[in-house]
């Protein structure tokens, strides 16, 4: 009879490596798998330098969030590993973003750092220490399907739901990896960490740029790559100069706030033309968007993705922000690759985030994959002509 972690072999028998970034998700999650007999090994990864972030309310993996998780790992009794990640991190994460910001993208850290470092680099670290699972605190559920191999579900708490940032997950990955508190309120999660006589049971959670001071991301960006932060011209849809900036990166698609433009109607951030250092101002409407172009699609739903769409479409749900609810779309495969068709339209949909597909609008529906925005669809001609709504089929293509 499987354990509860689906393996056919007893818990005393399973080695489990439980990623443990010093919150109190992880650690309940290592709580837990201990208190059920698995020979559980913590390790903590330091991410990032032991400067400014590292005392902040919210940061993680870092100063001490290390000490929070050794802490923890002597309390329930399990060995515990650091291991130094940070030069790793900065190529596959920091870099990255701070790149992605140049070229007029808003990108999505934790989804690289998920990709690339935990389910990728500490996986294969899991394996050389003899586990057969690696475990971590995300709220996301994992289920044994019929035919064999895993599937991702939404967690039970929406409000708690990781998925969005876990949709690059290969299948390989899912097999080997669990999460124990996808099906648990995290009200449960905390007093769990009371009842185990965990110190952390009470920290506050972490942010989703656990390498960022203060939220301020332009520091770092300049930082890391200095002159990075080039003035540049503030225009409207026909390109008429409506002021100055002072960089690109200090702006996203959609943010109104922080223009400095003195003007009779409220103006948004439509576009970001990196190549002339142009952000590119016009009303609410001029955000709405009917078709998105992606890139770096992972499908992890039933068969493959071109069987999916042996139809020419697959109906499906989508998130464009994580902290957007699913809404009704249309996946097919275009001139410029795959593409999403939103059914009732979208605002501010900005390139280099994620756009995630679900196979269902709500309650644990299953995650099918996603992929990053390549490029926005907003409707320029028509706000151009004065038009109050865009027409449903306007694309811009890059």
């Amino acid at each position: 009879m499987p354990n509860s972690l689906d393996l056919d072999r007893a818990p005393q028998d399973t080695r489990v490596v439980v990623a443990m970034s010093g919150g109190v998700d992880s650690s309940v999650t290592a709580a837990l798998l201990k208190a059920e007999g698995y020979d559980v090994v913590g390790v903590t990864l330091q991410l990032y330098d032991h400067g400014a972030a590292t005392h902040r309310k919210g940061a993680c993996c870092a100063g001490q969030d290390i000490y929070d998780a050794r802490s923890v790992a002597e309390r329930i009794g399990i060995p515990h590993y650091v291991l130094d990640y940070e030069s790793r991190f900065k190529e596959a994460v920091i870099d990255r973003f701070a790149e992605s910001y140049i070229h007029g993208e808003t990108p999505v850290p934790c989804v690289d750092c998920n990709m690339a470092i935990k389910f990728h680099d500490l996986l294969i670290t899991a394996r050389e220490l003899g586990a057969e699972v690696l475990a971590t605190g995300h709220y996301v559920a994992s289920r044994r399907l019929p035919t064999g191999g895993r599937a991702l579900y939404r967690a039970r708490e929406e409000e708690r739901d990781q998925s969005y940032f876990l949709f690059g997950t290969t299948r390989e990955q899912l097999d080997f990896v669990r999460f124990p508190l996808g099906d648990r309120p995290k009200t449960e999660v905390r007093k769990l960490a009371r009842g185990f006589g965990l110190a952390v049971a009470d920290k506050e959670d972490s942010q989703d740029i656990c390498f960022v001071p203060a939220g301020h991301y332009a520091d770092v960006i300049e930082r890391l790559k200095p002159g990075a932060a080039e003035a540049g011209e503030i225009v409207d849809l026909d390109g008429k100069v409506l002021g100055a900036h002072s960089g690109i990166i200090h702006f996203t698609v959609g943010q109104r706030r922080g223009l400095g433009l003195a003007t009779g109607a409220p103006l948004y951030v439509v576009r970001l033309d990196a190549e002339r250092r142009r952000v590119v101002v016009g009303p609410r409407e001029a955000l709405r968007m009917s078709r998105i172009v992606l890139r770096d699609v992972n499908w992890i739903g039933g068969g493959s993705i071109d069987a999916a769409l042996a139809d020419d479409r697959r109906e499906v749900f989508v998130k464009v922000r994580s902290t957007r609810p699913p809404q009704a779309a249309w996946l097919t495969h275009g001139v410029a690759g795959y593409e999403v068709e939103l059914v009732d339209g979208e605002h501010g949909v900005s390139p280099g985030q994620a756009c995630v597909f679900y196979d269902a609008g709500e309650g644990q529906a299953r995650v099918l994959g996603g992929g990053f925005i390549k490029n926005e669809a907003s409707a320029d001609i028509a706000a151009r002509r004065g038009a109050q709504a865009p027409p449903a089929e306007a694309v811009v293509r890059g």
